[in-house]
């Protein structure tokens, strides 16, 4: 073990909201952020996994009240069955606390008492909008109206999520009330601002710093641009929260007390365990701290809560860490057809591990959006994990338990393989460091392959119908073994419950990163059993059925007409001549992108196999550029090229459409770009 002393890391994921499910989306982030602390564990770091339920604001007064149960009984529930969740997922958080919390009202009450007292906070009447059917002012998320910015439709009262734009609920265009749909009033009421505009010159500097990606340091220099305006962190009774200490009816808004909940998970935590809380969250604390956050709520994580940090005398953040959103299939999560799937549905239906190792075998450190392909999901796992790595164990323990009596040989055969996959630790570690566990994943396979090799080569099986060569037999498979355990301490981060069983049949004390080094001699081993089996695609339909709103699909064929195409007549007929004039072409993605002053629109760079084309599609809605770049689509390849504001549309691509999305026309495994449609 090395001499050197273990670093003092605090790691966090974002608060999911106590308003809802966990679902695939939101395990994403916090799979990613267990891989990161279960590997810095491994590694001897004393690190801390804290997170809570982010438990106030409107939506959980107004769903309390429509349940008939007090807000404090929601978000326990809530708070249960998110844990719950989590724990099937592996996710193993040192303490999971809520926001809704006296260590939370403290920190709360204190920062804003420190920020007060420095002059960063304003008071000053604005004029906010009033729902006169509920008899309550509307807290930003609760008034949709137009953006003043980009003028996209159906956007919240406080940003935009199309432009990231963030304004007043005033500013909105044609606002109504998400609540009761009327139109709101406009009241004027006192409110407390954070004088964001003044640490400008620090947050550029801190950006500058190297805490936040490339991509994402990139985005938060457009709001410098742009200019900072004052921060409105009050809202009006009745509101659940906490009350603004020296302000009587007037309650922190719930994006303030949100990422103190940080502060305050962790100072729970440290009054149980006996940590010392200051010796991280002081201003020249040494200790590393790390969020893990999606992309879409940066804004809050990289301006407002470092320079709230900084204004308070307290340390900011080490890094915020962002990933990007998931899809499905290529496309965004839908519930009519059955991919916005919950995590206790798929927890019923399939192994979590297997979603912990696809989702590492495709994250990298950007902030790019990851797919979740069904076909490759099941494909990916089925190779790696079943038909590389457990393959090795399995081929290997029958012949030690019957030769060796279930005690691998004295010596090791093969010395050198052994350590070179022991010395390919080193570079997998700082993969793991740099969250590029994808990077990592195919190392690791990489090395099961060579494994796997070795193996097939010596033949074991062969060897063992030979007489005499019983020991030659025992010394191969005693080295796969070896190096079955080296590939577990890699993969022991991502797939932590298949590592405890591997860990029993190599009746090991220790699977951490550091236990690689001592090589597996004279050792028992358990009688093995298989430590995971195969995804069966029954099950992932299962799955997907399970995930569809039935009830939603049930109105919607009561109320259809009669008729299988009778919301879309079909056109004037057409001969088969005018029919055989138009060429349908098989088309690879090449490149996919977004178009710049167009909200529908996505440009694609279509290979044809030998050309390209440039086609502009109305699929923005639907999907994202990551998602389809390397896909397979049918295009119309003679249609007359048509100028465009944008620049030239040279065909057009092929997808259905209905009021639940859009759905790109996909030809089946096989096709080749260019092959003609017949």
């Amino acid at each position: 073990m090395s001499n050197t002393a273990p670093r003092n890391i605090l790691v966090t994921s974002a608060l999911p909201y106590a308003n809802g499910d966990i679902h695939l989306g939101h395990l994403l982030e916090y799979i990613q952020t267990d891989i990161w602390v279960r590997f810095q564990k491994s590694r001897g770091q004393r690190c801390f996994y804290v997170c809570a339920d982010d438990a106030h604001g409107t939506a959980i007064m107004l769903r309390a009240e429509q349940e008939g149960i007090t807000p404090e009984a929601l978000i326990e529930r809530v708070s249960n069955a998110h844990q719950a969740d989590f724990a099937k997922f592996g996710v193993g958080f040192d303490n999971y606390h809520s926001t809704h919390s006296e260590e939370n009202r403290y920190f709360s009450g204190q920062i804003y008492t420190r920020l007060r007292d420095k002059g960063h906070i304003a008071t000053r009447d604005i004029e906010q909008m009033f729902d006169p059917v509920k008899g309550l002012f509307l807290a930003d998320r609760f008034i949709k109206g137009t953006c003043p910015k980009c003028k996209a439709d159906d956007q919240y009262g406080d940003n935009c999520e199309k432009c990231g734009a963030t304004y007043t609920p005033a500013e909105l265009i044609d606002p109504v009330s998400a609540i009761s749909g009327a139109t709101p009033e406009v009241k004027s009421s006192t409110h407390y601002f954070f004088k964001l505009p003044e640490f400008s010159a620090f947050l550029q500097q801190w950006i500058n710093d190297g805490h936040v990606q490339p991509q994402i340091r990139n985005k938060l220099m457009e709001w410098f641009e742009s200019g900072f305006n004052e921060w409105d962190i009050s809202r009006d009774a009745p509101y659940f929260g906490f009350e603004i200490p020296d302000a009587p009816g007037k309650y922190f808004y719930v994006w303030l007390d949100a990422p103190i909940g940080y502060l305050a998970s962790f100072k729970n935590l440290c009054e149980r365990e006996g940590i010392d809380f200051d010796s991280f969250w002081e201003k020249d604390s040494e200790a590393e701290v790390y969020h893990f956050i999606g992309k879409d709520i940066v804004y809050f994580h990289a301006l407002f809560w470092p320079a709230m940090l900084h204004g308070a005398d307290m340390r900011t953040p080490t890094a915020v860490n962002c990933h990007g959103f998931l899809t499905v299939d290529g496309a965004k999560m839908s519930k009519s057809r059955g991919t916005f799937i919950k995590a206790a549905t798929y927890a019923e239906h399939l192994n979590p591990e297997y979603l912990r190792y696809y989702f590492a075998a495709k994250l990298s450190a950007g902030v790019d959006d990851l797919d979740l392909n069904l076909d490759d999901f099941s494909a990916r796992v089925n190779s790696d994990l079943v038909g590389k790595v457990v393959n090795i164990a399995s081929r290997c323990a029958g012949f030690v338990k019957k030769l060796g009596g279930g005690t691998l040989s004295a010596d090791c055969a093969e010395q050198a393989l052994v350590e070179r996959f022991i010395d390919a630790g080193d570079d997998i570690a700082r993969d793991f460091e740099a969250r590029e566990f994808g990077r990592a994943m195919r190392k690791i396979m990489e090395l099961a392959d060579e494994a796997n090799t070795y193996i097939a080569d010596k033949a074991p099986w062969a060897l063992a119908k030979e007489e005499g060569r019983e020991q030659e037999v025992l010394d191969i498979c005693s080295v796969g073994i070896n190096l079955f355990r080296q590939l577990m301490v890699y993969l022991a981060p991502v797939v932590p419950a298949m590592a405890i069983e591997a860990q029993r049949f190599l009746k090991l004390e220790r699977l951490d990163w550091q236990s690689r080094t001592t090589v597996l001699t004279d050792h028992a081993i358990e009688k093995f059993k298989p430590l995971m089996t195969r995804i069966e695609r029954d099950k992932i339909d299962a799955m997907i059925e399970a995930s569809k709103e039935d009830l939603v699909e049930e109105q919607k064929l009561k109320q259809a007409p009669k008729g299988p195409l009778a919301d879309e007549p079909i056109a004037d007929e057409i001969g088969f001549d005018d029919f055989a004039k138009v060429d349908l072409r098989i088309a690879r993605i090449a490149k996919a992108q977004y178009v710049e002053g167009a909200d529908k629109l996505l440009q694609l760079t279509l290979d044809l196999g030998g050309e390209t084309r440039n086609v502009f599609s109305g699929i923005r809605s639907a999907y994202s550029p990551e998602a389809l770049e390397g896909r397979l689509t049918v295009m119309v390849a003679n249609l007359a090229p048509r100028k465009m504001r944008f620049g030239m549309s040279e065909g057009m691509v092929l997808a259905a459409g209905d009021d639940e999305g859009i759905y790109l026309m996909s030809p089946d495994s096989g096709a080749k770009p260019g092959q003609r449609v017949m």
